[in-house]
């Protein structure tokens, strides 16, 4: 009889274990889903600030055509790239960032420009989200980290593959991003 009630506490206890892996596993899923989700708002907000900023530099700056088609090119390849994986993302993510670079070069050569209302407060959101962006990313590539190790390490991994739990890509910023930017005068 005592053998019977050890087998059956260890069995339960083996029970309570694996639970607790899986359920781990799934609130960790669903952090990094949640978490790109904040990724993909915070970007969806830069593209949508982006054609008001190109409208008011063309008010001040109609020549500087090819720049201003440059972040309009990057801003159509972030939307396509919208539902994509994060490698895809990033890289579509990157052209915009460079563009932009080029779009506030731009805006440095126009003191009128630097001037004017309306482009400082969109620059000041472009900042703050930006910024929001960083800080997604960062949050984001965070719980992946906590889910890749999970799914990886023992003896949680022998729980995570016949479930269906398979490690997530990290959001990477592209070599444009890490660039140092040159300024000239």
């Amino acid at each position: 009889m005592i053998p019977l009630i050890i087998v059956l506490v260890v069995l339960a206890l083996l029970a309570f274990l694996l639970i607790g892996m899986y359920n781990r596993l799934v609130g960790l899923r669903l952090r990094a889903q949640n978490s790109w989700s904040d990724i993909d708002v915070q970007l969806k907000r830069r593209a949508d600030m982006v054609p008001n900023l190109v409208a008011t530099v063309k008010g001040y700056a109609s020549h500087e055509r090819e720049t201003l088609d440059a972040v309009t090119r990057a801003r159509a390849g972030v939307v396509a790239a919208q539902g994509a994986d994060p490698a895809t993302r990033a890289q579509a993510e990157a052209g915009l960032t460079s563009a932009l670079r080029g779009l506030n070069v731009v805006a440095e050569a126009y003191p009128e420009l630097q001037a004017a209302g309306g482009f400082r407060d969109l620059q000041a959101q472009l900042a703050e989200t930006e910024d929001a962006i960083q800080n997604a990313r960062r949050y984001y590539n965070a719980v992946v980290r906590d889910l890749n190790t999970a799914i990886m390490t023992f003896p949680s991994n022998l729980l995570a593959g016949p479930m269906g739990f398979h490690p997530r890509e990290f959001f990477e910023a592209e070599s444009a991003d890490r660039a140092v930017p040159t300024v000239s005068f």
